[in-house]
C-alpha cells in the first residue's frame, strides 16, 4: 500500500467541458501540497468503438487525426491556463498529453504504464449519448486502477 507521503504525480484526466476546469485546480492543490508533478490527459475516443452504431460515410482516420490535432492545441492553452492558475504553489511542472482509445482504459493504462501515484478525476464531464453508451468513466476508473482515485463532483465542491 502506497503512504500518501510518496505521492510524487496526479494524473488528472481533463474532457474540456465547464468541469475540466475546477477538477484541474482541485488536482493542483492536491499536487501542491505533496510537491508533485501534475499531469494533465485528455483522451480522443476511437470511433472503432462506436461499431454497431450508425457513422456515415467519411474518412474515419482523417477525422481521428483532426481531432488529435485539435485535442493537442485545446490541451497546450488548457495547460498553460492551469500553469499560470498554480505558479508558485508548489506543483513541481503541468503537462498536457493526449491519448487515443477508450477513456477509462486509456486513463487505467496511462496511470500504470507512468508509475503514477494518484489519479484525480471528476465524476461528472460530458452527458448525453457518450453516457448512455459507454458508463460513468470514473465509475470504470475506480473499479480498475492500480494506483488510487480520488473522484470530485464538481457541483458540490469548490464553490465560487
Amino acid at each position: 500500500m502506497k503512504r500518501l507521503e510518496q505521492i510524487k504525480r496526479v494524473v488528472t484526466p481533463v474532457d474540456f467541458s465547464d468541469n475540466s476546469k475546477v477538477i484541474a485546480e482541485s488536482a493542483a492543490f492536491m499536487a501542491a501540497s505533496f510537491q508533485a508533478e501534475l499531469l494533465l490527459i485528455f483522451v480522443v475516443q476511437k470511433f472503432e468503438d462506436y461499431s454497431g452504431f450508425f457513422v456515415p460515410q467519411m474518412n474515419i482516420p482523417d477525422l481521428e487525426r483532426d481531432l488529435h490535432v485539435q485535442a493537442e492545441a485545446k490541451m497546450d492553452t488548457f495547460s498553460k491556463e492551469i500553469e499560470e492558475f498554480i505558479q508558485g504553489k508548489g506543483v513541481t511542472s503541468v503537462s498536457g498529453k493526449v491519448l487515443m482509445g477508450d477513456v477509462a482504459e486509456q486513463i487505467i493504462s496511462y496511470a500504470g504504464d507512468a508509475k503514477e501515484n494518484v489519479i484525480v478525476m471528476g465524476t461528472h464531464g460530458y452527458k448525453g449519448l457518450e453516457k448512455i453508451m459507454f458508463g460513468s468513466v470514473a465509475d470504470k476508473v475506480v473499479k480498475s486502477a492500480l494506483c488510487p482515485v480520488m473522484t470530485i463532483n464538481p457541483y458540490t465542491c469548490c464553490g465560487d
